[in-house]
């Protein structure tokens, strides 16, 4: 599966970004979440790479894409700029943009400010901004959230990921394998390698360290214009379903479908269920 996958760079932003392709035609963007990289779409490049010339990022600071180290070099404007600019480094005016998690919420971005960019949305398990801003608010969402408040602490998350080869990351995936018996120990040990490499999971963590001054709690979310399709595991312990509740007061032209026996990590959970959804939002399922 892997043999027609090339690794390559592109220069966007002030800084060099890795990633994975395959396939040839118009551009699919993929965007990963916390704490993953590329390799989180293993089920996705293959499949899309039929149709389109998909591109798997390693965004800033994970992997082997450059990790600047201000922390407010990982604010979202700063990575808004980084996929607008690698839109433009791969030769295409439009793309495909498919986000998941942290993906998700920079793809939601990008969306609004570059909507032309923009030719349909594909958003996983992550909610549309002001839907997770309101849901903060609350204390069911916000127990659920409780990391993220954890994460604004220095030193001390970055001891307890890395400690015992990064078995807090390993943890993150350790339920994959209950919905995907084919996710075994070798791929959470991809993900365990991407976060031992030097300065990637305080890069990773700069994210969340950015999140409460960042437009996601600022911006005033008017109606989004681009075509969207929402698709949520259902089982998901980091965001309530509730969240996903409504989002079509905020998006024209919206999809939403919910995965049962999948939970935050969808696309690796119910890959065949994620990837017909996907096909058929596309017009080819």
């Amino acid at each position: 599966m892997t043999e027609s996958w090339h690794h390559d760079y592109l220069d966007t932003n002030g800084i060099k970004l890795h990633y994975v392709t395959q396939g040839e035609g118009p551009l699919m963007l993929m965007l990963h979440g916390f704490p993953a990289f590329w390799y989180s779409w293993k089920y996705q490049i293959p499949e899309f790479a039929q149709h389109y010339k998909v591109v798997a990022l390693d965004l800033r600071g994970y992997n082997n894409s450059d990790r600047p180290k201000q922390t407010s070099a990982y604010r979202l404007e700063a990575l808004v700029a980084d996929i607008r600019g690698a839109i433009a480094a791969l030769g295409y005016d439009r793309c495909i943009l498919v986000g998941h998690d942290w993906g998700g919420a920079l793809a939601w971005s990008v969306s609004y400010a570059h909507p032309q960019l923009i030719e349909k949305l594909v958003v996983m398990n992550f909610p549309h901004p002001a839907k997770f801003a309101a849901g903060l608010r609350t204390p069911q969402q916000l127990l659920k959230s409780a990391y993220i408040l954890f994460f604004q602490l220095p030193l001390l998350p970055e001891i307890l990921l890395s400690a015992n080869n990064y078995e807090g990351i390993a943890a993150t995936f350790s339920d994959i394998n209950q919905y995907n018996p084919e996710f075994t120990t070798s791929d959470i040990n991809r993900f365990r390698e991407a976060a031992a490499r030097k300065g990637a999971i305080k890069a990773m963590l700069n994210y969340y360290r950015n999140l409460f001054q960042g437009p996601i709690f600022k911006n005033q979310w008017g109606q989004l214009n681009v075509p969207t399709c929402m698709i949520w595991g259902e089982d998901d312990q980091a965001f309530s379903k509730e969240l996903t509740y409504d989002t079509d007061a905020y998006v024209k032209d919206l999809q939403l479908h919910y995965v049962s026996q999948a939970a935050h990590w969808v696309q690796l959970d119910r890959p065949d269920v994620v990837n017909q959804h996907v096909r058929q939002y596309l017009g080819y399922g």
